[in-house]
C-alpha cells in the first residue's frame, strides 16, 4: 500500500514538474526571447530580408539565367557548391582538398570562363570568383571580384563606369570589429542598389 502510495506522488510530483517547465521554458522563455529579439534587433530577429523581400541579406543568390549564364546587368556572386546553389537547405562545401584533380580542374575552368566574361587575363582573377565558401551561402565577395566586374556591369547597364565604380566603393563593409577577415561587398545589395541607381 505504500509503495503505490510513493509511486503515486512521485508521479503526481514528475506530471506537475513536467507541466511547470514545459511552461516556464517551453512557452515563457520562448516568448522572452523572441520579444527580446523584436525589440533590440528586428531586423536579423526576421532573418535579415533584402529590400525587395525576396530573400536574406545573410544568404547568397545566383544572378544567371535559367541556363545558368551570368546575366551581364549584374555582379555575380561566388560559386556556390550547396545543393543546385545557395540552397539554404543544402548548406555545405565541396570538401574537395586543394590538390583535388576535379577542384583543380573547375577552378581552372571558372577562371578562363570569368577572365573572357570580364576581359582580363586568368591571372587577374580573385580567389573568391572561383571557390565556393565553407557553407556554400555566403551572400559576400571581395572587393577586388566587385571593382573587376564594374566594366561589364556599367556597359551592360549604359552607365558610365565612374557611376557604378562609386556605387561599389559605397557598399564595402569593414572587417569584423575592424581586424577580422577582409573587407567584402554583400552581392544582393549591391544589385538591388544598383536596380535603384539605374530606376533613379
Amino acid at each position: 500500500m505504500s509503495s503505490t502510495r510513493t509511486a503515486l506522488r512521485t508521479t503526481g510530483v514528475a506530471v506537475r514538474a513536467m507541466l511547470v517547465l514545459t511552461l516556464v521554458l517551453g512557452v515563457l522563455y520562448t516568448l522572452l526571447v523572441t520579444g527580446i529579439g523584436q525589440l533590440l534587433l528586428p531586423w536579423q530577429a526576421n532573418g535579415s530580408p533584402l529590400a525587395d523581400g525576396k530573400g536574406s541579406a545573410l544568404i547568397g543568390q545566383s544572378f544567371t539565367d535559367a541556363d545558368g549564364t551570368a546575366l551581364p546587368e549584374y555582379f555575380q556572386s561566388r560559386p556556390s557548391a550547396a545543393g543546385d546553389g545557395y540552397d539554404g537547405a543544402g548548406s555545405s562545401g565541396s570538401n574537395l582538398g586543394p590538390e583535388n584533380a576535379d577542384l583543380i580542374a573547375a577552378i581552372q575552368e571558372r577562371k578562363t570562363a570569368i577572365a573572357e566574361r570580364e576581359g582580363v587575363s586568368p591571372d587577374d582573377v580573385p580567389a573568391d570568383a572561383v571557390t565556393a565558401s565553407g557553407s556554400g551561402l555566403d551572400p559576400h565577395i571581395s572587393v577586388a571580384y566587385a571593382l573587376l566586374q564594374v566594366p561589364r556591369v556599367a556597359d551592360a547597364r549604359g552607365l558610365s563606369e565612374q557611376q557604378v565604380r562609386a556605387l561599389v566603393e559605397s557598399r564595402i563593409q569593414g572587417r569584423d570589429l575592424g581586424f577580422l577577415g577582409e573587407e567584402r561587398i554583400n552581392v544582393a545589395e549591391l544589385n538591388l542598389a544598383l536596380d535603384e541607381l539605374e530606376g533613379a
